[in-house]
């Protein structure tokens, strides 16, 4: 798995997550929406921690190239 994911991509992620979290808390743990921002917050901490982003990697997106010195906020592969 090559890495997609960059530094400001990542804290964005570990944002949303504890964000997700919080609501999650705030509807209730057990209710439709708590559950669905639980898996949210789990696929976000996942990607933020491993650096791979399986969607990115379908769209051919990469956002750690910003962290390189690229020009453009994300490039695309041919």
């Amino acid at each position: 798995m090559k890495k997609t994911v960059g530094s400001v991509d990542r804290v964005i992620r570990i944002v949303l997550t504890i964000l997700a979290v919080v609501l999650a808390f705030e509807v209730g743990l057990s209710s439709a929406l708590g559950i669905v921002a639980l898996v949210v917050a789990a696929i976000l901490l996942t990607t933020a921690l491993s650096g791979f982003c399986p969607i990115y990697s379908l769209f051919k997106i990469d956002t750690l190239s910003v962290d390189k010195g690229s020009k453009s906020s994300h490039r695309v592969a041919h």
